[in-house]
């Protein structure tokens, strides 16, 4: 390169450093709203507990639906024990063995080896 040109150089150069490198407001504001929008927002830390052994045996069990049906089994045999009502024994009854009794004399075992055929 000649002078001519590096002097062309020094000229640019020193046009340069004579202006104020400082930027822009407008540019200033954009900078930072990218910079806002881009950080990370903060959310509340949720610390998970496990769950208890209630919670555990109610998801083992299966779930609500299965708890009601768990609890009507349990109330309906709870108030067939306690109450036991007339017509249902012996219609269960009858409905096991029949119109007629089954006799068996428990004393003798005579008798149940014939049951048995």
């Amino acid at each position: 390169m000649t002078d001519h040109g590096m002097d062309e150089l020094q000229s640019f150069f020193d046009a340069a450093k004579a202006q104020a490198a400082e930027p822009s407001a407008d540019l200033l504001a954009r900078v930072q709203a990218d910079a806002l929008a881009l950080q990370p927002v903060r959310s509340a830390v949720v610390t998970e507990r496990a769950p208890g052994i209630l919670r555990q045996l109610f998801a083992a069990v299966g779930g609500w639906p299965a708890v009601t049906g768990l609890t009507a089994a349990t109330v309906l045999g709870v108030w067939l024990g306690a109450v036991q009502p007339a017509g249902l024994s012996d219609s269960l009854s009858t409905a096991l063995y029949g119109d007629g009794t089954l006799t068996v004399d428990p004393q003798s075992s005579f008798d149940f080896v014939l049951l048995e055929g």
